[in-house]
């Protein structure tokens, strides 16, 4: 799950906010920092074409054991649909 702010365009400092977290229905902690690890690496991996502003990611139950492929497309439908891919 993703909460996304876009920046406003009069705020000059163009920067990109986010933050990652995970509940204990996830799991114990091992799962749930391997939740957040993974989609921090897919973050990164998309940062530069992706519209500042503010997101917050919620990792889902299933995170910790989905496999990557499946994984990288539903972090790239997640972002495409709240419109956060740069055009």
């Amino acid at each position: 799950m993703l909460f996304y702010l876009p920046q406003k365009s009069s705020i000059e400092n163009h920067t990109k906010l986010v933050g990652f977290t995970a509940t204990k229905k996830i799991g114990n902690a091992v799962k749930r920092n391997r939740s957040k690890r993974r989609l921090r690496a897919l973050f990164l991996k998309y940062s530069d074409s992706l519209k500042n502003g503010t997101y917050v990611f919620v990792a889902k139950q299933s995170t910790p054991d989905y496999p990557s492929d499946k994984l990288d497309l539903e972090f790239k439908k997640v972002i495409s649909r709240a419109k956060a891919f740069n055009d």
